[in-house]
């Protein structure tokens, strides 16, 4: 519609110019006269001219009575000594007329037009994009729209989530056919949250209901509906539903719902006037608006969903909420399956393998394996990916990249390839530890000077007391290995130590597993809601006494001294076997399990003789 009124205008505005070219040539073909100069003295001494208007290039005038029916006339005007020699030889005397039409136009035009141009162009630069999103669009939403063919996504390219993919599967038979789901007088939900870890796959998920459904898909992202201007992002939320009605069926998708979303009246400046809080009201305000029979569905992706507002998670707005976490062993060989058909891999490559070895990726971390892999194979001018690739890319990933360069004196690398022998011994005596899989002192990431890799038989999600106490004694392996062979500590284990004492006051204050406090909760998660490991860094309210801080901290103690003791312990008795696989680690620099037990096995034969 603007661009049809633009053509209009300047169709008028072409006219309006053409008309006024036209009706000057005709004027002057009609009404002037062109004479000469001698001719126009002629008339003069004749008194047939009226009036008359002298320039410097030419003569302008009036007849008293038209001649040849043209009332006007125009001459060049002639130097009068000029003319009066001429006239003696009886010459006609005449000059060219020099029309300044089109000079005098250009004059008035090019100005005209130099500045509605720049006026145009500042508005296109104003409205299209430029400063802040646009001054004159600055309302208009910003979400992408894409359709089947766009987004090239179906739930064959989802794996490792099959129950949040059942889940919107429902939404896409809702728009294909939403009849069939409202003859039993439900209604399909007016809003999708979509919660999990992040790589989980949300978007994924997002686009692969768009794809399946064939219909439009607007994606945008929460953070896209604030501006610096106040009023900006609810104008731009009413433009994006009104968009979508138009389009449905058609579905809405919302990424980052965190960044429009966070709970009012929370936070130091807990205003009630807030930018970000008019945005949220108008979208709770659309979402109750539509009805879902229309064909019109949210969809909304957040890793965040403890600072949500509650209005927006109450029903009626977002009534779904489908969790997408972290795949399972068969959900990993899944994702690993479909990762695996864009890259060439080699024979030996067992995807089954590489799951094993890979606990706690997102479907993100498993799409970078297999990048990481295949960027390794390149790197050594290999025909296919092989397994050894995937092997040092999980490294590469879990523990950084190798610092050969960072040289370590003897006593150092003596040092390290105990402590890292001493994590592999314990790993490998105590019942109910994954298996150990790899031990190297090549220094790796940035802090790193050795790393111990395990490798977990099955996925985990619950651990008894024993079992945590276990899990910690492989920790201290390498502060108790240091202990026992030279007496002394270093610096070495202070990363073990942090998750040691994280798991010592676990059992005390979350899981109540200690017998003098007894079975209470003394504190919350101090990690962040599916964020897996990362740790939250606000401050930490404390809601008992400060007898029952004292306490935990002596059990806390008291849990860490019983598990380095019992470290110490099962190290001294296996003090030749600690000997002898840290010096055939300081001569290979990496072992493997099997290279471990072998020498374990010869060490266990030998120990007989020698004590008979």
């Amino acid at each position: 519609m603007n661009g049809k009124a633009k053509f209009n205008l300047w169709y008028w505005v072409a006219a309006f110019f053409g008309l006024m070219v036209i009706q000057y040539f005709y004027v002057t073909a009609t009404q002037v006269a062109t004479i000469p100069y001698s001719q126009f003295e002629s008339y003069l001494k004749d008194g047939k001219i009226s009036e008359v208007a002298v320039s410097d290039q030419y003569i302008q005038g009036k007849f008293k009575e038209p001649v040849d029916n043209r009332p006007m006339f125009v001459t060049t005007r002639v130097e009068p000594e000029l003319a009066k020699d001429l006239q003696q030889y009886d010459i006609v005397v005449s000059g060219q007329v020099q029309s300044t039409f089109l000079r005098d136009l250009a004059s008035w035009v090019i100005p005209v037009a130099l500045f509605v141009g720049i006026w145009m162009f500042m508005l296109k630069r104003m409205g299209a994009g430029g400063m802040g999103g646009g001054l004159m669009q600055i309302g208009k939403s910003k979400a992408k729209v894409y359709v089947e063919s766009d987004t090239g996504v179906t739930f064959d390219d989802v794996a490792g989530v099959d129950e949040a993919k059942e889940e919107l599967v429902e939404i896409v038979d809702f728009l294909k056919n939403p009849a069939d789901h409202n003859r039993l007088g439900g209604r399909m939900p007016k809003g999708i949250l979509l919660v999990g870890p992040p790589g989980t796959g949300k978007t994924l998920l997002a686009k692969a209901v768009a794809g399946e459904a064939g219909v439009p898909f607007f994606s945008i992202s929460g953070s896209e509906f604030v501006e610096m201007f106040v009023g900006v992002g609810a104008a731009r939320v009413r433009d994006l539903f009104e968009q979508a009605r138009q389009k449905a069926p058609a579905i809405i998708f919302i990424d980052e719902l965190d960044a429009m979303g966070r709970a009012r009246g929370i936070g130091p400046m807990a205003g009630g006037h807030d930018e970000k809080e008019q945005t949220l009201n108008q979208l709770l305000v659309e979402l109750d608006g539509f009805d879902s029979s229309s064909g019109l569905v949210l969809l909304a992706a957040t890793n965040r969903p403890e600072i949500l507002d509650p209005a927006l998670l109450r029903a009626g707005r977002f009534d779904r909420q489908v969790l997408v976490d972290r795949p399972d062993r068969v959900g990993r060989v899944q994702i690993l399956d479909i990762y695996m058909k864009k890259a060439k891999i080699a024979s030996d490559v067992d995807a089954e393998q590489i799951a094993a070895l890979t606990p706690g990726f997102t479907g993100a971390d498993l799409a970078n394996l297999v990048n990481e892999a295949a960027l390794l194979a390149t790197r050594r001018d290999g025909q296919a990916v092989t397994m050894e690739d995937f092997n040092n890319a999980i490294e590469r990933i879990i523990a950084g990249l190798e610092k050969r360069n960072r040289l370590l004196n003897p006593k150092e690398r003596d040092i390290v390839a105990h402590h890292e022998m001493g994590h592999a011994l314990v790993a490998m005596t105590l019942p109910g530890v994954d298996p150990v899989h790899k031990v190297s002192i090549i220094p790796r990431g940035i802090g790193a000077l050795g790393y111990t890799i395990q490798r977990p038989t099955e996925d985990r999600f619950l651990m008894t007391r024993e079992e945590l106490e276990n899990k910690m004694c492989v920790l201290m392996g390498g502060r108790a290995a240091e202990w026992v062979v030279y007496r002394h500590l270093s610096t070495g284990a202070s990363d073990d130590l942090v998750k040691i004492t994280d798991i010592a006051r676990a059992i005390v204050t979350r899981y109540g597993m200690d017998d003098k406090l007894g079975h209470v909760a003394l504190e919350q998660d101090r990690r962040a809601f599916l964020a897996g490991d990362q740790p939250y860094y606000g401050p930490q309210e404390r809601s008992y006494s400060e007898a029952t801080a004292a306490a935990v901290d002596a059990e806390v103690r008291k849990i860490m001294a019983g598990v380095f003791d019992r470290t110490v312990k099962v190290l001294e008795e296996r003090r030749n076997i600690l000997e002898a696989t840290a010096k055939l680690l300081l001569e290979k620099e990496t072992l493997l399990a099997k290279d471990i037990k072998s020498v374990i096995e010869a060490e266990s034969a030998t120990a007989p003789a020698a004590a008979s």
